[in-house]
C-alpha cells in the first residue's frame, strides 16, 4: 500500500514509549522489551495499526510486536493506536503490550530469533504481488513460510486474511509445499460465523466494495507427521 510522505511521522515516533528505535538490540530477547513478560506474537504488514491496537486492548494477556517497513506508515499507526486507546477509556501511558517496529520482513530473522518463541503470526491484507516476477515478495510466499519456522513454536499458529483470490488460492499452494497444515480455512469469512476476528481498516473498505474476505489458520506439522519420500 502506497502511503504519502509524512513529516511528522519520525519526530512523534522518536518520543513515542511504544516505538523501538533498535530493533536488532532485542533479538532472541523481546520478551524483555516488554513491561511485563506475556506471549508473544507478531504481526507482519501492520500497515495503520488497526488491528494491532485492537488485540492489544483485547488481548491484555498477550504482548503483540507490529511491524511496518514503512516508517510513515507507522507514524498513522502510532496515532490510531493513542486513539484506540483513548476511546476505551485508557491513556497512552497504558500501552504496555504493543511495540511498534520498523523493518523489512526480508530481514526478519535478524531481529526475530528462536529464542522469541513467537506463538502466533498474523498476516493481514498483504500486498498481493500479482506479477511473476514479484510473488517471491509475497508474505506467504514459501521461502518466507520456512523462514518464519525459525521463530515459531512448534505449535504456533499463522493467521492469514486477504481479499485477493489468487494470493489466497497460491498461498495454499505454498502452505503445503512447506509442511504446514490447514486448521481452518474460509473464502467469506464474514459468513463463516469464525467468532475472533479482528476487522482491519482494508477489511472494512474492501467489504464495502462487495469482496469477501479469505481467511485461514495454518500450524506447521508435527515432525512424525511430515510427508516423508
Amino acid at each position: 500500500m502506497r502511503i504519502r510522505k509524512k513529516k511528522w511521522a519520525e519526530p512523534e515516533l522518536s518520543v513515542c514509549d511504544f516505538f523501538v528505535k533498535n530493533p536488532e538490540e532485542h533479538a532472541g530477547k523481546w520478551a524483555h522489551a516488554f513491561k511485563k513478560e506475556q506471549p508473544l506474537v507478531l504481526e507482519i504488514g501492520c500497515g495503520k495499526g488497526g488491528f494491532a491496537g485492537q488485540y492489544a486492548l483485547q488481548n491484555p494477556d498477550k504482548n503483540i510486536i507490529a511491524l511496518d517497513i514503512k516508517i510513515d506508515m507507522l507514524g498513522v499507526g502510532r496515532r490510531t493506536i493513542v486513539r484506540l486507546f483513548e476511546e476505551a477509556g485508557k491513556s497512552p501511558d497504558e500501552i504496555d503490550n504493543l511495540l511498534l517496529v520498523n523493518y523489512n520482513v526480508e530481514q526478519l530473522d535478524k531481529i526475530i530469533l528462536p529464542g522469541d518463541k513467537i506463538e502466533r503470526l498474523f498476516i493481514n491484507f498483504c500486498n498481493p504481488w500479482p506479477r511473476a516476477k514479484h510473488k517471491k515478495r509475497r508474505l506467504t510466499y514459501y521461502k518466507k513460510l520456512e523462514m518464519y519456522k525459525r521463530f515459531l513454536q512448534p505449535e504456533a499458529e499463522i493467521r492469514f486474511k486477504t481479499d485477493d483470490d489468487e494470493l489466497f488460492e497460491e498461498s495454499l499452494e505454498y502452505f503445503a509445499q512447506t509442511g504446514y497444515e490447514i486448521t481452518y480455512l474460509t473464502r467469506d469469512l464474514h459468513a463463516s460465523g469464525f467468532e475472533e476476528n479482528i476487522e482491519t481498516e482494508h477489511e472494512r473498505m474492501f467489504t464495502e466494495e462487495g469482496k469477501t474476505i479469505k481467511f485461514l489458520i495454518a500450524r506447521q506439522r508435527p515432525a512424525s507427521d511430515q510427508p516423508t519420500d
